[in-house]
């Protein structure tokens, strides 16, 4: 087993609302992820992967737990480390348009980061950002450009480039296809797929669409309403899911023969996932799953290892 880049010990990340409402975005998520290898995050709109894809490189801070990078724990560190880690741990976003700055060229949206940590000046920095766009697949002419003239899936490798312009260690890359059409989705995975070999990079990538995730990632996390349910390798998963929810959401993915889908089950869950307000106590799945109990209502079911490198926190495995 490879070493362990990222250690998330009991994070929660919670906001206030109001004088009495508190949002319990993440809470109590323990995982680690290895050198190397690409972690894929999943789970429905509001399950809390993108607050803690945040909460991991800084964005946000934590309301309490650990979180440890290259065996630093981050938010207890003098101001050097704390710049090294920075460009370390990178991020791209979810939405192209937005997370780029439509008054700044394209050049000096990616040089920021090689500002910001003194990396390159002049001609070598010009030439470290032509190179970064035939990196992912852009020509040196596009430096002078403003992002309003590109394509969705161009933009989003400028967020690419930008990323990788300070040679980080370890990158979220939170839903960085869910604004693109389906035909240019696979182009920038197979992008990132490549860039990890070739960079020796580490990857947290957070989506909601199961099927790419599987393509890409090493081990798969399933989130629900702020916590974890379900971490197998990604093979393991989708072969045998062990918790319902996880089973939920591969029966919703398309098969592309038709013969196949008719003898599909279809696990059709009821009702909306709750309020992260006010979680339902117990098991957070509780109140659509179709095996749930008396005991799930009153007590949070542990978080066991069933098989062989694959996790789950369901009462149906703790008999």
């Amino acid at each position: 087993m490879s070493e362990e880049i990222l250690q998330v010990e009991n994070v929660k990340k919670y906001f206030k609302i109001g004088p009495n409402q508190t949002v319990k975005s993440v809470d109590g998520i323990s995982f680690a992820i290895r050198r190397g290898e690409t972690f894929g995050l999943v789970g429905e709109s509001g399950s809390g992967k993108s607050t803690l894809g945040k909460t991991i490189v800084g964005l946000y801070p934590a309301t309490s737990g650990k979180i440890r990078f290259d065996g630093h724990e981050l938010g207890n560190l003098d101001r050097q480390t704390q710049r090294k880690l920075n460009r370390e741990m990178q991020m791209i976003f979810q939405d192209p348009h937005a997370s780029l700055n439509p008054r700044m060229r394209v050049g000096d949206i990616i040089a920021e980061g090689i500002d910001a940590h003194h990396l390159a000046k002049g001609k070598e920095r010009q030439e470290l950002v032509y190179h970064l766009l035939e990196r992912v697949g852009l020509r040196p002419e596009h430096a002078e450009r403003f992002p309003h003239e590109f394509s969705g899936g161009q933009r989003q490798r400028i967020g690419i480039a930008r990323a990788l312009a300070v040679k980080p260690k370890f990158i979220v890359a939170d839903e960085p296809i869910s604004a693109l059409d389906v035909s240019i989705q696979a182009q920038v995975v197979n992008l990132l797929d490549d860039l990890k070999q070739e960079e020796d990079l580490t990857y947290l990538f957070i989506a909601h669409d199961l099927g790419m995730v599987k393509h890409i990632s090493d081990r798969i996390g399933v989130m629900y309403l702020g916590k974890m349910m379900e971490i197998a390798e990604s093979s393991d998963l989708f072969e045998e899911p062990l918790h319902p929810y996880t089973q939920a959401l591969l029966s919703a993915i398309p098969i592309p023969n038709p013969r196949l889908a008719r003898k599909r089950e279809r696990i059709v869950l009821s009702g909306d996932p709750p309020s992260p307000v006010h979680p339902p106590s117990g098991c957070r799945f509780r109140t659509r799953c179709p095996y749930a109990t008396d005991i799930c209502s009153k007590v949070e079911p542990a978080w066991k290892e069933v098989k062989k490198n694959h996790w789950t926190a369901c009462h149906l495995y703790n008999q």
